[in-house]
């Protein structure tokens, strides 16, 4: 693609470097910021200033947060012995958005994936044991992604939590094998949710 400006190829050169967006669509994006006015232009580019320098992560349960204990884990209406494990805030916004879980979370920030050089180390695994030996953590729901690492990952944390005594259960594969959360229709997920199922019976 040819430029008739260098900046306006430095612009899309970013713009497409977002997952998901080619350099055509970069293109329009670029294009369509121009023609807006200065002022809704700067509040875009502060926004996204803002996100980058003052974002923070749940000091409880590592979901993303404007403070240092998030929303769900402030509040006092929320199931603090009901913890559901997901991989990252993407599966947060999709379960809450079914209205039909009222427990916390523990955002991993990622799977288990040895192909690309992730380990357990890598995740919020620790910091999820620490949690359950503080007590108070009746069940641990594994609400990961219905994919290879998806399950290795389940699998993993099983082996780590079992001793403890708290029950763990995993959502019910109404889900297809491959199938990201993030992208499961609200009902569905929200019935996989509902119908959560405890983990050993998907190992016996």
């Amino acid at each position: 693609m040819n430029f008739s400006s260098k900046l306006l190829e430095q612009a899309v050169a970013e713009f497409g470097r977002l997952p998901g967006v080619g350099q055509k669509t970069a293109l329009r994006l670029v294009l369509h910021l121009l023609k807006q006015p200065q002022a809704d232009v700067e509040r875009f580019t502060t926004a996204l200033d803002r996100l980058k320098r003052e974002i923070r992560y749940c000091v409880t349960c590592y979901n993303i947060s404007d403070n240092a204990i998030c929303e769900i884990c402030a509040s006092h209406k929320r199931d603090k012995g009901l913890v559901c494990v997901v991989e990252d805030t993407r599966d947060v916004m999709a379960i809450e958005n079914t209205n039909q879980y009222h427990g916390v979370y523990h955002v991993l920030g990622g799977l288990i994936s040895p192909m690309d050089g992730v380990g357990p180390s890598d995740l919020q695994i620790d910091s999820l044991i620490r949690r359950i030996e503080a007590g108070g953590v009746q069940e641990v729901i594994l609400a990961l992604s219905a994919t290879m690492e998806g399950d290795t990952t389940i699998f993993y944390l099983y082996k780590k939590l079992k001793d403890f005594g708290v029950q763990i259960s995993t959502i019910a594969r109404g889900i297809a094998f491959g199938g990201e959360l993030e992208y499961v229709d609200e009902v569905t997920l929200g019935r996989s949710i509902a119908t959560r199922v405890p983990y050993e019976r998907n190992i016996a």
